[in-house]
């Protein structure tokens, strides 16, 4: 006698409902995206205006960090953020997908609902310090969120426009670095901000200038104002510590990959090198 073995398939019915849900809201956006189409010229001036509002709104749009030897600048999560706003028609999620103990992951899909491009990034950052201790619950939490937040930005570039993105971008730097056309003005500017910069942070002069692999102050440049500009919003925003910037010999930040999935660009340089 034989015996035949029945195959069921069973189904999460909630799930199928969340997911028949979640479509229905997304074909509903895309339909009104579609009714009412942005102005790119008017979302990039709005932008612009918001970016450009004040020194202090203008320098959160930079960030700077250390690595591998070299500085790194470029437009940052609150950047990301003014243009989200302003550009419109657009979907962001951004959400902790993985902890293995040593990383902790993070996923942002980006959707722009008119063209119908969505862009998935993923981000991982170290939840372990230079001795192999794993942070606490509370660390942990904030390290997920500072990969959310990088998460976002990088799928927001990825999907508007690089050509958008450069000009506001742009436009921040310009009142960051401020009028600039004389010696004097210029020297005015350093001294603000490397003395801010020791105020905030508790640096020496000879730090600074390390940081920026400069031997005077007269050395410092419009570059190098943004860049140090930078270092000091990386840091108020915890993407790094007055330590690991200033005196990386001390922190070792230049080797422990702290900053792992800030710049997918050159990542992919140094892999095809």
């Amino acid at each position: 006698m034989s015996e035949e073995t029945e195959l069921i398939e069973t189904f999460d019915t909630g799930s199928v409902a969340l997911y028949e849900q979640e479509k229905a809201l997304i074909d509903v956006q895309i339909s009104t995206a579609k009714s009412y189409p942005r102005n790119m010229r008017r979302a990039t001036e709005g932008a612009i205006t918001i970016a450009t509002m004040d020194k202090e709104t203008a320098a959160s749009c930079n960030y700077a960090l250390p690595r591998a030897g070299k500085n790194i600048t470029g437009p940052s999560v609150h950047l990301a953020n003014i243009i989200l706003q302003q550009w419109g028609n657009i979907r962001v999620d951004s959400r902790v997908i993985g902890n293995d103990g040593k990383h902790v992951t993070s996923e942002s899909i980006c959707h722009d609902l008119e063209t119908n491009v969505a862009v998935r990034v993923q981000v991982k950052r170290k939840i372990t310090d230079k001795q192999g201790k794993t942070f606490n619950e509370d660390m942990i939490t904030v390290t997920g969120n500072a990969a959310n937040a990088i998460a976002k930005r990088n799928a927001v570039f990825s999907v508007v426009p690089k050509s958008v993105v450069n000009k506001v971008y742009q436009a921040a730097i310009g009142l960051l670095t401020g009028d600039i056309s004389d010696a004097t003005k210029l020297i005015a500017r350093r001294v603000q901000v490397v003395d801010g910069l020791k105020q905030a942070f508790n640096v020496t002069e000879a730090e600074i200038l390390k940081s920026i692999g400069k031997s005077s102050l007269d050395h410092i440049g419009a570059e190098e104002i943004v860049t140090l500009i930078g270092f000091g919003q990386a840091i108020k925003d915890g993407d790094a510590t007055a330590e690991t910037v200033f005196r990386p010999e001390k922190s070792g930040s230049k080797k422990d990959g702290a900053y792992e999935g800030l710049f997918p660009e050159e990542g992919k340089k140094e892999k095809g090198k």
